[in-house]
């Protein structure tokens, strides 16, 4: 199967030797999001903004590819901070109903631009 590279302007340009997201067959495959604003490629305030922000940037990438957050079969969540987890579950719920995706979550150290999060994700679509 050909791979097929998603690319919008909606979310912020790639960083480095990546796409924003890969769609092989009905499987797409969804980079790690920060809180950039597409707009400015600068960085949101606080964490309430940054994890809407991620939530915004990832619902982007996945219309550019024709879907939806309502198809993410997988989501990865890496936090600075791990006491931020309950916003995170907040916000998701905004933007991912039941049944909910299978999810982790991982503290680490630190993350690109000194974002307080960052998610990737998978989705399937038929």
């Amino acid at each position: 199967m050909a791979k097929k590279i998603i690319s919008t302007p909606n979310a912020p340009a790639a960083i480095g030797t990546y796409s924003q997201a890969v769609q092989v067959g009905g499987t797409i495959y969804l980079s790690g999001q920060i809180g950039l604003d597409p707009a400015t490629m600068q960085m949101v305030d606080g964490i309430d903004g940054q994890i809407v922000r991620v939530f915004e940037n990832l619902r982007a990438v996945a219309e550019a590819a024709g879907a939806s957050l309502a198809d993410a079969v997988k989501l990865n969540v890496y936090l600075t901070d791990l006491t931020h987890f309950a916003k995170v579950n907040e916000v998701m719920a905004r933007y991912c109903s039941q049944p909910y995706p299978a999810r982790a979550a991982v503290g680490v150290a630190q993350l690109p631009r000194g974002a307080l999060v960052e998610i990737d994700g998978v989705l399937v679509i038929e």
